[in-house]
Parts: C-alpha cells; structure tokens; sequence
C-alpha cells in the first residue's frame, strides 16, 4: 500500500510536491524487491524520511552542487535534487540500490550522477555541500569528508539522539565549526560543520 501525501507541505511548491509523491511511489514498488527501506517504515514514508530530509533544502542554495554520502534510497541526497534543484552526486556503494537511484532520478527528472563505489574510493571533485543520513557516527563522516567537500563549503549531517556524545568524541581528532539545528520530524538534530580539519 502507497502512503498517501500530504495535500501540501510549507515552502514546497505543488510541481515539487507531485515530484516528491512521484520518488514515493517509485520506493515504495521497488522496497517489495530489495531493502531501501525497512517494509515497516513504508507506512510512515512521507513523516520518517522525505520530510525528515527536506529539511536539508532550505540551507541549500537552490542549483548548488551537492555530494551526497551513503545515498542507499535516496535520502536526503534525491529529495534535495527534487526540492532544491541541486546537482547531486549520489555515492551509493550497493548496485542494485544505484540501479534504484538512477530510476528514480530519470523518473523525477533530476539532475545527478551516480557513483557505485565504496565511499572512500569515489573519485569525485569537492563539493561546496556534502550531505549523509543515518550513515555512519561523526568522526567516520568527518574522514570522508574531508576530502571531499570544497574549502569553504560545509557538511549538513541529520543525527539521532546520540549527536552530542558523538561531538564530543569527534572533536578529540577534529576541528570544525558547528551550528546545531533542531529536527522538526525526530528528536535528534542537523549538523551543519564548515571549516573541517584535523586536530
């Protein structure tokens, strides 16, 4: 069963709200073949993931270039394409969930390029943005990267709970500069972490 969408979300206009259900609906058929996302969460879609991660596209300057970490199916790399007209360069290390990515952005009409390799052997310029949810703990995402994101751009990072024991630990091998946002769908938080280098 589809998850109905919202009848209208704040800030989102009803062409990216018809996108936004189109990725929905494209998930929802391919997550009955393979693991995108938990068969439970189906129910919950809208709520738990797209607008979880549409919180992204409001501090992302519409048509900038964004690498996004672990895209598996889609979030949040995919809904900032849809919402804030990035260019995104989803990294996603797992064929069949690339093969998804490259579907779902034709059907969207997204502007991407998928890289089917391990994180830490995708060959790709710095990005002014570098996105990742529910991926890895923060001193991991940091060693990625670093490499990765252009000198004065920044990381936007959705995190749980854990995210300020993970600050803490991070910042023992880190120096980086953190604005922390509020979630409006969970109880965790937005990173947002410039000017990233080792201590």
């Amino acid at each position: 069963m589809t998850p109905v969408p919202p009848s209208s979300i704040p800030g989102v206009s009803r062409e990216t709200l018809e996108r936004l259900t189109c990725f929905a609906n494209l998930l929802v058929r391919w997550t009955a073949k393979i693991n995108l996302i938990s068969p439970g969460d189906v129910p919950h879609l809208w709520e738990r993931h797209i607008l979880d991660s549409l919180q992204l596209a409001p501090l992302i300057e519409q048509g900038s270039h964004v690498t996004d970490l672990g895209s598996g199916g889609g979030f949040p790399g995919l809904i900032i394409a849809i919402a804030a007209d990035a260019d995104v360069t989803l990294v996603e290390s797992d064929r069949r969930k690339a093969t998804f990515l490259r579907e779902a952005s034709r059907a969207t009409g997204c502007r991407t390029t998928i890289v089917n390799q391990r994180i830490e052997a995708a060959a790709v310029p710095p990005a002014p943005v570098v996105t990742a949810r529910a991926l890895a703990n923060l001193s991991q995402l940091l060693t990625w990267t670093e490499k990765l994101v252009a000198n004065d751009g920044y990381a936007l990072f959705l995190k749980g709970q854990q995210a300020a024991d993970e600050l803490t630990n991070a910042e023992r091998d880190w120096h980086m500069t953190v604005t922390n946002i509020p979630s409006r769908t969970s109880g965790g938080t937005i990173l947002k972490i410039s000017d990233i280098r080792r201590v």
